[in-house]
């Protein structure tokens, strides 16, 4: 298997980790009672729930960019260590993106997000030719 798809794997790894974090806390910021009823009524999560959900929705967005980038690069046999660097930059900047914006640390979230943006330029770059 290439880098780019061993972080392919290490991504679906982190989705399922992030939306089990975010579901996780959102439940129990609202509470017991509420996670495990019928939760007919609607209640506002916790500051940190409520930047988990939107640091999933984020990731979610970017997801697409990366999968196709890993599965283009095998499909076309490009890849190369630049491509395996990008994918592993690309992978470690948004676990690091889940805790900065989680804990809202000045500036982190954003650069996280350009760092991972830079992974995948760093993948995208070989096949432009």
């Amino acid at each position: 298997m290439t880098p780019e798809l061993t972080y392919l794997t290490y991504a679906v790894i982190l989705l399922i980790a992030h939306m089990f974090l975010q579901a996780t806390v959102s439940d129990l910021s609202k509470g017991l009672d509420w996670a495990l009823g019928p939760q007919d009524e609607e209640r506002d999560p916790s500051l940190v729930a409520g930047r988990l959900e939107r640091a999933l929705r984020n990731y979610v967005y970017n997801l697409p960019a990366f999968i196709a980038l890993a599965l283009i690069l095998k499909v076309t046999d490009l890849g190369t260590e630049s491509t395996a660097l990008g994918a592993t930059i690309w992978f470690w900047a948004r676990v690091a993106y889940i805790p900065s914006y989680a804990l809202a640390i000045p500036l982190a979230r954003s650069v996280t997000w350009f760092v991972s943006i830079g992974g995948l330029v760093m993948m995208i770059l070989p096949l432009l030719g």
